[in-house]
C-alpha cells in the first residue's frame, strides 16, 4: 500500500513516473492526488457538433467516420485527419506528426474526444484533441459511465498525458492508497463540517454529488491557505527575534530640522504610517515592514523621514531603485528636500548635516570611486542607487536601514544582498505604488507589516482619462496633438508615451513588458521626428529611453524638469517615480498594450502641480474587444486599489503570486486570492490560533508546514 509520500514509480512504473514528473513535476503519490480537475463534464450533456462554435471548449461522443493521413510537400512531416460524427454533424481532428494514431481511431470505433473547437478553410475542427476511445462490444452507455461515472473530471493535461490518462493514474494512486493521518486538526474540520483529507481527494476526483464535491475542493484549499497563512506568521515571528540596532527618533537632530524647512503638512495618512515605521524603528528587532500607497501618495517623504532617523542614530540608510531615472530623481528630490541638510562635509554645513549620494552603473569612475569612499567612510548618510549598489566593491560603514522602492521589480536575492553588507540584520522597508488588496497583501506579504496610504497630499489635483480611438475616430489624433499645443502655450509640459524605442525590436531594451513584438506599434525614435516636423513643429521636443547613457538621461529629465522641454517622448522609464509638478498632460500611445497598474502608474506622472492633469489613451483596439474594456476601466476610475483588482483578475494566478517569475513550481493548486478572500481571512485568523497555542499539539500539521518550508516551490513568497 502507498503513502503521500511514496514514489510515482511504485504505483505507475517508471516510465508513466517520468511523464509525471517531466510535465508537473511530480515524484510522489502526494503530488499526483493534488493534481485536480479544472471541471467536470455531465455524462448525457456532452456537445453536439452542430451546436459548436468556434472557441468552444468542447467535449463530444462520436463514432470515427474517416482517417487518412499525408505528407507535407513543402516541409518534413505528417498530418493525420480524423473525421467524427455524432450524427449531427461531421467534426475534423488534426494530429501533426502522430501518423501511429491511426491504430487507435479504426473507422466505426467510437470514443470522447475533447478540446478547443478552431476552424480551418471553413470546417471546425480540434487539434490534437484528448480522446478515450470505448472498447469494441462494449455498451456506450455503459462504457462511458463505466470510464467516467455520472461526472467526468477534466484535468490541466498535455499530449503526452491527456486527461483521461491522468484520470487513470489517479484512480490507481487512490486505490492503492493507504490510512491517511489527516494534518488539519480534527476541530477545525467539526467547526467548518470539512470531510477528512482522504474523503475529500475521493470526491473531488470521483464526483458523484456536486455539492459534496464543492465542500471537498472547498477543503483542500483551506489547507493550502491555512498552511500558507502559518509559513508566512512563522516566519513573521522569526523575524521578531533577530537581534537589530534600536533607532529611536532623537529630538533636535536632522528630521526636526527636515521637518522644520518642510513647505507643507503631513496628511493624517502620512503621520500615521511614519509613526508606525518610528516605532519599529525604535525596537531591537528588524523592521520589515510594506509600504503601499497611491500613486502620488507621498511615500518618498516618509522613506526619507525613516532614513534620517536611522542617519541620527548613526546609521546609513540605503535606497534602492529599479532604474537610474528613477535614483536619479530620489537623488534630486531628497538633495531639494534637505536643502543645506545635505551639506554634510561642505565647509559652513550645520553639524547635523549628512551627504546624499547617488551610485549607477554608468558613472564614469571618478564619480564611483567618490562615491565609494562616501559610502564606506560613513560620510554619506543617505545612498541612493540601482543595482550598482549591490556590487561587491560597495562598502557601508555602518547600514541600519534598507528601502526598496517598486518592490516587484527585485528579486529575494537582490534584496538579500544589500542586507547582507550590514554588519547587524538593517531594518528594511519596502515600498509599492501598486496598489494591493487586502488579501493578495495577506497571502504574498503576509510576513510583512503593511502601512497602507490612501489619501492624497492637499492640493494634489484631479487627473481626467479619456481614450482616443484612432481607427473609429481617426480626428481624435489631431485633437490631440492640437491640445498639446494649448497645454504647452499655456506653459505647461507634456508626456508623450511609446511602447517601443525603435522599429529595431531586438534592440529594443524598454519592450520587455509588451505581451508580443507587433512592428506596428508607435517608437520613440520614430515618432519623435515625425511629430517635430509635423503636427507639433516649432517645440521643444527630446526623447527618453532605457538605450541611453546615464549621462544624457539626467540631462534630459534636468532640462525637462527645469521646463527647458515641452514634450518629453519616452518609453515607460518614466512609469515611477518622476516628479514635474508643471507636466499637466499624459498621452499614452497604443495604450492597449499596457497593464491596468502600468496605465495607472504612468497617469500618475501628471497632475502634480497647481493644474489639473489630463491622460489621452491612445488606442487602435476594437470597441468590444477585452482591451478596451481594460482601458474604459482605467478611464472610468483614479481609485488604485479598484483597478488593482481589475489588473489581478486578468492576468494568470502565478503572476499575481510572483510564481512566473520564481521558476518553481507553485503548492497553491486551488486558493485563488481574489476569489478566496474570504476563506483566506478564516485562515489567517486560525493561524494566528495556532501559532499562539504552539503546533506542539498538531504533530502532523507541524510536519506539513516543515514540508512546505522546505519545499523549493515558496522560494516565491520569501520577501526576506
Amino acid at each position: 500500500m502507498a503513502t503521500f509520500d511514496s514514489k510515482l514509480s511504485g504505483v505507475l512504473g517508471d516510465k508513466t513516473a517520468k511523464a509525471f514528473k517531466d510535465l508537473f513535476g511530480y515524484t510522489t503519490v502526494g503530488d499526483l492526488l493534488h493534481h485536480f480537475p479544472r471541471r467536470y463534464l455531465v455524462r448525457g450533456e456532452l456537445s453536439d457538433i452542430a451546436a459548436l462554435q468556434e472557441g468552444d471548449e468542447a467535449t463530444i461522443l462520436a463514432k470515427v467516420y474517416s482517417a487518412s493521413s499525408r505528407r507535407f510537400q513543402a516541409r518534413k512531416g505528417t498530418m493525420l485527419e480524423v473525421v467524427v460524427t455524432d450524427g449531427t454533424a461531421k467534426l475534423s481532428l488534426t494530429f501533426f506528426n502522430q501518423a501511429w494514431r491511426e491504430k487507435d481511431l479504426k473507422v466505426g470505433s467510437q470514443g470522447l474526444f475533447a478540446g478547443k473547437v478552431g476552424s480551418f478553410n471553413g470546417k471546425k475542427q480540434l487539434a490534437h484533441p484528448d480522446y478515450e476511445m470505448i472498447p469494441d462490444g462494449n455498451d456506450v452507455d455503459s462504457a462511458v459511465a463505466g470510464f467516467a461515472g455520472l461526472y467526468i473530471p477534466l484535468y490541466p493535461s498535455s499530449a503526452k498525458l491527456p486527461s483521461w490518462k491522468i484520470a487513470q493514474c489517479i484512480d490507481l494512486a487512490l486505490t492503492s492508497l493507504d490510512h491517511v493521518d489527516d494534518p488539519i486538526p480534527e476541530e477545525l474540520l467539526r467547526k467548518n463540517n470539512y470531510p477528512t483529507i482522504r474523503q475529500a481527494l475521493e470526491q473531488i476526483h470521483h464526483p458523484n454529488d456536486l455539492d459534496a464535491t464543492e465542500i471537498a475542493r472547498e477543503r483542500l484549499t483551506f489547507d493550502e491557505a491555512l498552511l500558507l497563512q502559518l509559513l508566512l506568521l512563522k516566519r513573521k515571528s522569526e523575524l521578531k527575534k533577530l537581534d537589530a540596532v534600536a533607532r529611536p527618533y532623537k529630538p533636535g537632530g536632522l528630521l526636526d530640522g527636515f521637518d522644520a524647512r518642510l513647505p507643507f503638512e503631513l496628511t493624517a495618512g502620512q503621520k500615521s504610517v511614519s509613526q508606525e515605521i518610528a516605532t519599529d524603528l525604535g525596537a531591537s528587532h528588524p523592521m520589515h515592514r510594506l509600504l503601499q500607497g497611491e500613486v502620488g501618495s507621498g511615500k518618498t517623504v516618509i522613506a526619507l523621514r525613516a532614513a534620517l532617523t536611522v542617519i541620527d542614530n548613526g546609521g546609513q540608510a540605503a535606497l534602492l531603485a529599479p532604474t537610474e531615472v528613477l535614483a536619479a530623481q530620489h537623488h534630486r528630490t531628497f538633495t531639494k528636500l534637505l536643502g543645506e541638510l545635505a551639506q554634510g562635509g561642505m565647509l559652513g554645513s550645520a553639524d547635523t548635516s549628512t551627504s546624499v549620494v547617488l551610485l549607477t552603473g554608468s558613472q564614469n569612475a571618478a564619480t564611483r570611486k567618490d562615491a565609494l569612499a562616501q559610502i564606506k567612510s560613513g560620510a554619506a548618510g543617505l545612498v541612493v542607487g540601482t543595482h550598482a549598489l549591490l556590487s561587491e566593491s560597495v562598502e557601508f560603514n555602518e547600514l541600519a536601514l534598507v528601502i526598496v522602492d517598486e518592490q516587484h521589480r527585485f528579486g529575494v536575492e537582490q534584496r538579500d544582498a544589500l542586507k547582507s553588507k550590514a554588519s547587524i540584520t538593517p531594518h528594511l522597508l519596502v515600498m509599492t505604488a501598486t496598489p494591493i488588496p487586502r488579501t493578495v497583501a495577506m497571502t504574498v506579504f503576509g510576513d510583512l507589516d503593511v502601512s497602507t496610504l490612501r489619501e492624497l497630499p492637499l492640493g494634489r489635483q484631479v487627473i481626467t482619462t479619456h481614450l482616443v480611438p484612432v481607427e473609429e475616430k481617426p480626428h481624435f489624433l489631431e485633437r490631440t496633438w492640437e491640445r498639446v499645443r494649448e497645454e504647452v502655450s499655456q506653459g505647461h509640459q507634456v508626456y508623450l508615451v511609446a511602447p517601443r524605442i525603435s522599429a529595431d525590436i531586438s534592440e529594443d531594451a524598454d519592450f520587455e513588458f509588451l505581451e508580443g513584438t507587433d512592428s506596428s506599434l508607435t517608437a520613440v525614435e520614430e515618432l519623435g521626428p515625425e511629430l517635430q516636423s509635423g503636427a507639433l513643429n516649432g517645440l521643444r521636443i527630446a526623447p527618453l529611453h532605457g538605450r541611453q547613457s546615464s549621462d544624457v538621461k539626467d540631462e534630459t529629465m534636468k532640462a525637462f524638469t527645469a521646463g527647458d522641454i515641452d514634450v518629453l517622448i519616452s518609453t515607460t522609464v518614466i512609469e515611477v517615480g518622476v516628479d514635474v509638478p508643471n507636466a499637466t498632460l499624459m498621452i499614452i500611445m497604443d495604450a492597449d498594450r499596457f497593464g491596468v497598474s502600468q496605465l495607472h502608474q504612468l497617469r500618475g506622472r501628471v497632475g502634480r502641480g497647481t493644474s489639473p492633469g489630463l491622460c489621452l489613451l491612445v488606442t487602435k483596439s476594437p470597441a468590444d474587444s477585452p482591451a478596451r474594456q481594460r482601458l474604459d476601466a482605467v478611464a472610468s476610475t483614479t481609485d488604485g486599489f479598484e483597478l488593482s483588482r481589475i489588473d489581478l483578475e486578468q492576468r494568470r494566478e502565478g503572476d499575481v503570486l510572483g510564481t512566473s517569475q520564481s521558476g518553481s513550481r507553485s503548492h497553491l493548486r486551488l486558493l485563488r486570492v481574489l476569489r478566496d478572500e474570504a476563506l483566506i481571512e478564516v485562515a489567517r485568523t486560525e493561524a494566528e490560533a495556532l501559532i499562539e497555542q504552539g503546533l506542539n499539539n498538531h504533530s502532523l500539521l507541524e510536519t506539513a508546514l516543515q514540508k512546505l518550508e522546505l519545499d523549493t516551490a515558496t522560494e516565491f513568497i520569501d520577501k526576506s
